[in-house]
């Protein structure tokens, strides 16, 4: 499955903004996904991960009840909802994929990515 990220830009704190992450290739439901992020000069870190269907969902503790993960399969995206945003959120996002339906948050263990989207966070 290729993996195209889109959405990043830059806004203040305080303020909002959309990822999406357009799948094509493979059927798109068939993977669960997942978001993770790499702060400048950081490692990669989990975001959020969503299943198969979407039932499921899972959340880094720095961005619970401030970001939630959704995806469409009839439009073959996922979808990153970032709410209160804080500098702190600077960094490029990634969107994975991954066969197994169980939630990860592992890097290791997504084997498709996107190439990556820039969130900037102003104070």
């Amino acid at each position: 499955v290729q993996l195209q990220a889109s959405g990043g830009g830059l806004v203040q704190a305080g303020g909002s903004l959309r990822l999406s992450c357009a799948a094509s290739g493979r059927t798109f439901s068939n993977y669960a996904m997942g978001w993770f992020r790499q702060p400048p000069g950081k490692e990669r870190e989990f975001v959020a991960a969503i299943s198969r269907g979407g039932s499921t969902t899972d959340y880094a503790d720095s961005v619970k009840g401030r970001f939630t993960i959704s995806r469409d399969n009839a439009k073959n995206t996922l979808y990153l909802q970032m709410s209160g945003l804080k500098p702190e959120d600077t960094a490029v996002y990634y969107c994975a994929a991954r066969v197994k339906n169980a939630l990860s948050n592992r890097i290791g263990e997504y084997g498709y990515w996107g190439q990556g989207t820039l969130v900037t966070v102003s104070s």
